[in-house]
């Protein structure tokens, strides 16, 4: 099996360029994201500790990690949704303080109001400078977008866990964010369905080209979806002394790419390595 160090000289390569660009055509809207050495501690347990990068616009990023390394809470500390970071985080040319509405985040549950429609929880997503017929407008787009149009009016009890996780990316692209904040977005999903909804977000992708932070337990997904992979991890383990960037591995080829491909197998043999899993 392929040692971890192999991912660390990687990383080390990778450290000393420019970013990944994106293969997919680039909205305006999309933003940069720019860690600058950012840590969180609970109660005196360092979790994170000197996170640095760069995110360019229109990226997707997985961040792989074991349970507990903090990957959670730096897609949280993006989105302004913890204030105990230590460190900068910049989304394009402005530091992130608090809640930033320039992000938009979707949870592993879809967390949909039961008590309203398909379409008028994706509602909940518009921005509020919007007028009533602009809104009405992007939400019918969105929904025929994640494949939800003739459903719109039923509820969440009506509809299929993969069907309410597509209103759920609906919700969060209603405010057209620069950033998209996915954490553990599919997990919860059967098998085949987790497979039609890496799909879909290839597809909302190409079309919105927004930056993309996905946080994922799955080496697969993470190969799938990616322009480059953040795996965090420890010094001595996963969550010895805080997780910091272990390795930074951009993924080759473009997308979408064939999932039976062999042209990845030492990468993904490299990233359980680093996970510390035997892949054999």
């Amino acid at each position: 099996m392929t040692s971890a160090p192999a991912l660390d000289q990687r990383h080390s390569a990778a450290a000393s360029t420019q970013p990944v660009v994106p293969s997919e055509t680039v909205a305006s809207e999309s933003l940069s994201v720019s860690f600058n050495d950012v840590g969180r501690a609970f109660d005196g347990r360092t979790v994170l500790r000197n996170v640095s990068l760069t995110v360019t616009p229109g990226e997707v990023l997985a961040i792989l990690g074991s349970s507990g390394c903090g990957k959670s809470t730096l897609l949280r500390a993006v989105g302004g949704l913890d204030e105990g970071f230590t460190g900068d985080i910049v989304i394009g040319d402005s530091a992130v303080t608090r809640y930033d509405e320039r992000t938009a985040v979707g949870f592993q549950e879809p967390r949909l109001l039961p008590w309203r429609s398909i379409r008028r929880n994706v509602e909940l997503g518009l921005p509020r400078n919007l007028s009533k017929a602009e809104g009405q407008a992007r939400v019918v787009e969105l929904l025929e977008l994640v494949g939800l149009s003739d459903r719109a009016a039923l509820r969440p009890r009506e509809i299929s866990g993969g069907m309410a996780q597509r209103a759920s990316l609906a919700r969060a692209l209603a405010r057209q964010p620069g950033v998209l904040l996915l954490d553990e977005p599919f997990g919860a999903l059967d098998a085949l369905t987790r497979l039609k909804m890496q799909d879909l977000l290839l597809d909302i992708h190409a079309q919105t080209g927004t930056t993309v932070l996905l946080v994922t337990h799955d080496v697969n997904e993470a190969l799938q979806l990616a322009d480059r992979i953040l795996l965090l991890g420890g010094r001595r383990s996963d969550t010895a002394e805080g997780a910091t960037v272990k390795s930074l591995v951009p993924v080759p080829g473009k997308r979408p790419r064939d999932r039976a491909a062999t042209d990845l197998a030492q990468l993904r043999s490299e990233l359980y390595a680093g996970l510390g899993v035997d892949s054999r």
